[in-house]
């Protein structure tokens, strides 16, 4: 359906996009993930026609979108990550406001506008001031607007960044339900894998500008294939374990979320000898290990590494 072919962009001296590839297919739903400053931004303002590239193309149903973009947009819808709603306005006012900027006719927009409603479940408060919204609901009419005109293809740009835990619930199972019931093409990038788990057929990885790996689920997790992931819990995390597991050569990756440090090492290899060790050296008390097949975050992690990006 839309194919991306050696796209590259640059801005003065720095290549944003390097000579990506990746495919959308109708009916898919496709996760992009990297690292802040990875290209993922830019890539989604080239695919829509936000801006053009330096080099390469985008095609869509085999035709050139580069001189005719308008072939694209009427069919693309995009959920940005920051707000972009007008907070002075009701639910309802901007959805008919965004509603006439595509253009839909008078005579359709008022049903469109109750059905878009009634999808992000905003129909209790479709006449009160976007300004009085909780993040979750600013987020949910903001994925509407996306679905006014209702597109074959949506790009979801980061869509739970900063809500509760019931609105990203929501925000999922409604990107879920258009996916299955619309046939609807998703583009979605998340920093939370979980997300990108649940949702996606293919992933895509981005990383200084380009893809460094791509396939299914199964097929990039397989990258870790020969390694094994373990989980160790502490009931106070102290910074002299991590560097006395750092030591260790066996161990190709740590990662910590406190209290659980997540340990990759090859599967041949016994480390648990040695992670009792450090944790006794330095006074650490361990509650629980899990050994465990590595998740998508470890793969992510292995891929882009775990230094911190800004």
């Amino acid at each position: 359906m839309l194919e991306i072919i050696d796209i590259s962009k640059e801005f003065k001296n720095i290549k944003a996009v390097d000579r990506i590839n990746l495919y959308l297919e109708q009916g898919e739903t496709i996760g992009l993930l990297g690292p802040n400053g990875a290209g993922k931004s830019t890539t989604i303002s080239l695919i829509s026609s936000l801006i053009k590239p330096t080099s390469g193309d985008i095609r869509m149903n085999n035709g050139s979108i580069l001189k005719a973009p308008e072939k694209l947009r009427r069919i693309l819808g995009v959920v940005p990550q920051e707000i972009a709603l007008y907070m002075e306005l009701t639910a309802r006012e901007n959805l008919q406001f965004f509603g006439k900027m595509h253009r839909i006719p008078k005579n359709q927009l008022t049903k469109r506008v109750d059905e878009v409603i009634e999808i992000i479940g905003l129909k209790d408060r479709e006449k009160d001031l976007v300004k009085t919204f909780s993040g979750g609901m600013k987020r949910r009419l903001n994925i509407g607007v996306a679905l006014l005109h209702e597109p074959d293809i949506i790009i979801m740009d980061e869509p739970t960044v900063g809500i509760d835990p019931q609105s990203r619930n929501y925000i999922l199972e409604t990107v879920k339900k258009l996916n299955k019931e619309k046939n609807m093409t998703v583009l979605y990038t998340s920093h939370y894998m979980e997300e990108v788990e649940y949702l996606c057929d293919r992933i895509y990885i981005m990383d200084h500008g380009k893809i460094i790996a791509s396939g299914t689920k199964e097929e990039i997790k397989s990258i870790l294939s020969s390694e094994q992931s373990i989980v160790v819990k502490v009931d106070m995390l102290k910074g002299s374990f991590i560097q006395a597991l750092e030591k260790n050569p066996s161990i190709k990756n740590i990662s910590v979320q406190e209290p659980l440090v997540t340990i990759i090492v090859p599967k041949q290899v016994f480390i648990l000898k040695d992670i009792f060790k450090a944790s006794e050296e330095t006074g650490t008390n361990i509650v629980s290990v899990n050994i465990e097949t590595p998740s998508l975050e470890d793969v992510f992690l292995h891929l882009t590494g775990r230094q911190l990006r800004d």
